[in-house]
């Protein structure tokens, strides 16, 4: 028997943004979801926009697994996480023995399929960028979705995102920005409205 679906089937109980009071509890596995939706968007618009040859389904892919091994680890939050060299150190070593944990819940002829979503390959660095971009888009959307809502307690961090998001310069990120993100701050009423 093994168990590394039934894990992965976890992410449910694991909230984000831990030491934020949110207006609503977002946890990894829907912010998964949407970080796949959005990195198979920023690799289709790199695609499209900027003739690249970028596999988009595998992209939402390394989305869709990005955030796994918090399963094990938890959300460290943000601050803690990137407070110092040594903690970001620590913390991507459990990441790794996480990631380890995982993969050794699969029969070993299925392991090699999965072992390429916790390790990043040099072949993929691009895509890569794209999900962690995707990631940051997915927090600033978060955020704005809280500030909507009245929550000042994000207001911060999304400006802290925004900045993050544009200090990565990345075309397709830049385009997503400008044409999809503004749709964020409507309600349903005026989204219906819009093409």
């Amino acid at each position: 028997m093994y168990s590394f679906f039934a894990m992965l089937s976890r992410m449910k109980y694991i909230d984000r943004w831990a030491l934020m009071r949110n207006s609503r509890q977002e946890n990894i596995s829907e912010h998964s979801h949407e970080v796949a939706v959005l990195a198979h968007a920023l690799a289709v618009i790199g695609n499209k926009r900027l003739g690249k040859h970028l596999p988009a389904e595998r992209a939402a892919l390394l989305g869709l697994y990005h955030d796994s091994t918090e399963i094990l680890t938890g959300d460290l939050p943000t601050p803690v996480k990137y407070r110092d060299e040594q903690i970001r150190r620590a913390y991507k070593h459990i990441e790794g023995l996480a990631a380890q944990s995982l993969l050794e819940r699969l029969p070993e002829d299925l392991r090699g399929e999965y072992e390429s979503l916790f390790d990043p390959q040099e072949d993929e660095a691009y895509l890569w960028k794209l999900v962690k971009a995707a990631d940051k888009l997915s927090a600033l959307i978060k955020c704005m979705e809280e500030e909507k809502a009245g929550n000042r307690e994000f207001i911060r961090a999304g400006q802290g995102t925004r900045k993050a998001l544009e200090e990565m310069h990345l075309p397709e990120v830049e385009i997503f920005t400008e044409e999809f993100l503004p749709a964020y701050a409507l309600t349903l009423d005026e989204i219906g409205e819009t093409p």
